[in-house]
């Protein structure tokens, strides 16, 4: 592992989720407002929960085991489980789940998409679904 992407997996884990929820609420003000958040970077889990704008109840969303990778052609990214607890979600995220999905290649992106793909390696079985 890089110099660079060991920097950012500490960056990462030292950030306080309270943090992330703060600037997200900023950004989703009117949206959206997240009330619980968690992301554990060795485990690939991202974990979600939020209120949508006049809404009164949560919804709750977990991600699992995904990476970025490069076929040699374009980079990709991929999630092999999501689920939610509404079931109109889980039926978007089934139509997402399991597939490559190409990333556009823009040479601004080269370089930080090298470092996600170091930072979300993908493992073997992860490659087996490229669409």
């Amino acid at each position: 592992m890089s110099i660079k992407s060991s920097l950012l997996k500490m960056a990462i884990k030292l950030t306080p989720n309270v943090l992330i929820i703060w600037v997200s609420n900023i950004i989703l003000k009117g949206i959206a407002e997240l009330t619980e958040f968690s992301f554990d970077l060795d485990a690939r889990k991202v974990y979600v929960q939020t209120r949508l704008y006049g809404e009164q109840e949560t919804i709750e969303v977990c991600l699992e085991d995904f990476a970025v990778f490069n076929d040699g052609e374009s980079y990709r990214f991929i999630i092999h489980r999501a689920n939610s607890d509404r079931p109109w979600l889980n039926n978007i995220l089934a139509l997402i789940t399991g597939k490559a999905w190409k990333i556009p290649a823009l040479p601004q992106l080269t370089a930080p998409l090298e470092l996600l793909t170091e930072l979300f390696k993908a493992k073997v079985p992860a490659l087996e679904q490229i669409d």
